[in-house]
């Protein structure tokens, strides 16, 4: 008797929202398991070709923990195209003024690109204090499970 392997449709996938707590959390760690919600790989239904992944909503991004001597030595760079159009910026920096920025681009990191990374990415909201506009989702807590402080 042959198995058959399930294909998930979008039909068929179920969406939860969920609210994660960044306080006081690896940086790294956090953005792998957020990675793994959003692209669905927490699922049984799971599919590499389909967007099966909850959404995901971040509070307290300003206030994520960063290891070792990285909030001084870690750096961002955007270039503009143009001569001399190389931007650096440290981790420091990039906590203090664009925490958003940070996590969605330690989240991007980690999942595929292309069109359907460029799909799962917009299931991520994140808001860098403690107050956030999703309220009406009713999203679920997330306790994350590796890492930080308890």
């Amino acid at each position: 008797m042959q198995r058959q392997t399930t294909i998930a449709k979008n039909k068929d996938i179920k969406r939860t929202w969920y609210l994660v707590d960044a306080k006081d959390q690896p940086l790294g760690r956090l953005a792998s398991e957020i990675a793994i919600l959003i692209m669905g790989k927490n699922k049984a239904i799971y599919t590499p070709n389909t967007d099966c992944g909850d959404y995901v909503v971040v509070i307290n991004a300003k206030h994520v923990a960063l290891s070792g001597n990285k909030i001084h030595n870690k750096k961002y760079y955007n270039v503009s195209g143009f001569a001399g159009g190389l931007r650096t910026r440290t981790a420091g920096e990039m906590l203090e003024r664009y925490p958003e920025e940070m996590m969605t681009r330690a989240v991007w990191g980690m999942i595929p690109k292309g069109p359907l990374g460029r799909q799962m990415i917009k299931k991520l909201f994140v808001f860098p204090e403690e107050k956030h506009d999703k309220e009406a989702q009713k999203p679920v807590k997330y306790e994350v499970k590796y890492g930080g402080k308890k």
